[in-house]
């Protein structure tokens, strides 16, 4: 286990591992690291769990509401979006917020996913523990020009940057964030709650958009089964049962 804090992998409970790790693979540009592992060919990032006889993912039950794949540089982001432009991918949004840049769509089973590039850290704007973030709109063909060649897949180094959560109870969730996983707040706006370790602008983020007020996970429905961690040793579930688990 690295002493790096951060996010290492999620695991998903799938109902159709076929359909959803082609996705991975072609669509993200996952590498296949073995059954149902998918990463950026050194470290698995995305780990699925085939259940067929798992219930659908229910949009308004507490969970996932997306992973997020950093990748290395502005470079990569623009030329995966002309891969998605290309493949006729269905985008859920793309946005500017002032520390990264990022574009969301889902998986065929409806969990959401985040592809983004961060800004420099020393253009964060903070004060004290809190780090400046906003969502203007991003400007695709701009970001298109930055691609240094065609897409290949996701590059070495690239890793889950973040991963955010549907909650129920907003103090419920910043109570397990702060104290079990000992993250620190850096932002909150609007119905949701940002957390980092060490800096970062934030490596777990809740909100309530689509589930407030939502009771714990059935654990026969599909979606979110584990987060693993990098540099921290737990092995705990958040109000909604959620798992978190060291490396």
């Amino acid at each position: 286990m690295t002493d790096r804090r951060g996010i290492a992998r999620v695991v998903l409970r799938v109902r159709d591992a076929g359909t959803v790790g082609a996705f991975y693979r072609d669509a993200i540009g996952l590498h296949p690291m073995g059954a149902g592992r998918f990463g950026d060919g050194s470290s698995v990032l995305v780990e699925l769990i085939d259940d067929p006889a798992a219930t659908p993912r229910d949009p308004q039950a507490a969970g996932l509401f997306h992973t997020a794949i950093l990748l290395p540089d502005r470079a990569d982001l623009g030329a995966w979006g002309t891969h998605a432009a290309r493949s006729g991918l269905q985008l859920t949004g793309a946005s500017d917020h002032g520390v990264s840049e990022a574009i969301y769509l889902n998986d065929p089973e409806g969990n959401g996913i985040e592809i983004y590039r961060d800004r420099p850290a020393a253009e964060w704007i903070r004060d004290g523990d809190r780090v400046e973030m906003f969502t203007r709109r991003l400007d695709l063909t701009d970001l298109a020009r930055a691609a240094h060649g065609d897409w290949v897949g996701v590059p070495r180094g690239t890793v889950v940057g973040h991963v955010h959560l549907q909650v129920g109870d907003l103090p419920a969730a910043a109570g397990f964030m702060t104290g079990d996983l000992g993250l620190t707040r850096t932002f909150a706006a609007g119905g949701g709650e940002w957390f980092g370790w060490d800096g970062y602008h934030h490596h777990l983020a809740v909100n309530t958009w689509n589930s407030a007020g939502a009771g714990p996970r059935d654990a026969r429905m599909a979606g979110l089964e584990r987060i693993v961690l990098n540099g921290v040793a737990i092995d705990a579930q958040d109000p909604w049962g959620t798992r978190f688990s060291g490396e």
